[in-house]
């Protein structure tokens, strides 16, 4: 009997590993090979010993690459994973790599740092989608939000991208790109204790805002693993197929 591969995770930040998103997968049987890039672990230059990819969030730009140097190589994973049709999620700075990588833009946010528990605005494109469809059907999850946490964002798709959802001031908050790789602004698998940690980190700088959503998610936390965890089952779904 063969081993199924394992799904590659590129973290970037002690504070943002797969967290909710990594439990899920796991549940649903997938392996997950987590590298931790900004440690130095090495990336591949192929993925064929993957079943998909999933870029994690933090804090530095998508164009930060002088910086972190591990960017320039994620990115070009990101084009090999659009190339070979390996199923690809990006969560936060992931979305906004695979934006980048296959030819999209990113800017600041008009009003600087958005953060909190806020709204998704699906389009109409997402409900036939192959990975948020399902969740957009969702009887039961009829006022989606999610913790947002983020100063850049995608603000140009790359050719042929779908816009799946948009926020109030047209930003791209989801995307699919070509057959089997999608971005999520939103972070579906931060809840308290991710955001604490967030907090934490920040120290000082911590404002209002921030210290607000860590007070909302007291009573959320349990709303949005409801909410969410399809996303986590329908990305375990598109992996295994690619097995």
């Amino acid at each position: 009997m063969s081993v199924p591969r394992p799904v590659l995770v590129v973290q970037h930040e002690d504070e943002c590993p797969p967290a909710w998103f990594g439990d899920w997968l796991a549940e649903a049987g997938v392996l997950l090979d987590v590298r931790r890039a900004y440690d130095g672990d090495p990336l591949p230059d192929h993925l064929d010993d993957f079943a998909g990819l999933l870029v994690l969030g933090g804090a530095m730009g998508a164009n930060d690459d002088t910086e972190c140097p591990w960017l320039g190589p994620t990115k070009s994973l990101l084009r090999v994973a659009l190339a070979a049709e390996v199923p690809t999620l990006g969560i936060c700075l992931g979305h906004q790599l695979l934006a980048v990588a296959a030819g999209g833009r990113i800017d600041r946010h008009g009003a600087g740092f958005q953060c909190g528990l806020l709204p998704i605005g699906w389009t109409t494109e997402a409900a036939g989608d192959p990975l948020f469809g399902a969740l957009v059907r969702a009887g039961g999850y009829q006022d989606p939000v999610a913790v947002q946490w983020n100063v850049d964002v995608v603000t140009a798709l790359p050719a042929g991208a779908v816009p799946l959802a948009h926020t109030a001031g047209g930003a791209v908050q989801a995307m699919r790109v070509g057959v089997t790789a999608w971005g999520i602004q939103s972070h579906p698998e931060a809840g308290r204790a991710i955001v604490g940690a967030w907090i934490d980190n920040a120290g000082t700088a911590a404002g209002a805002a921030e210290w607000r959503l860590l007070s909302d998610l007291e009573p959320a936390n349990a709303r949005l693993q409801l909410a969410w965890r399809p996303l986590a089952e329908g990305f375990a779904g598109q992996c295994s197929a690619a097995r």
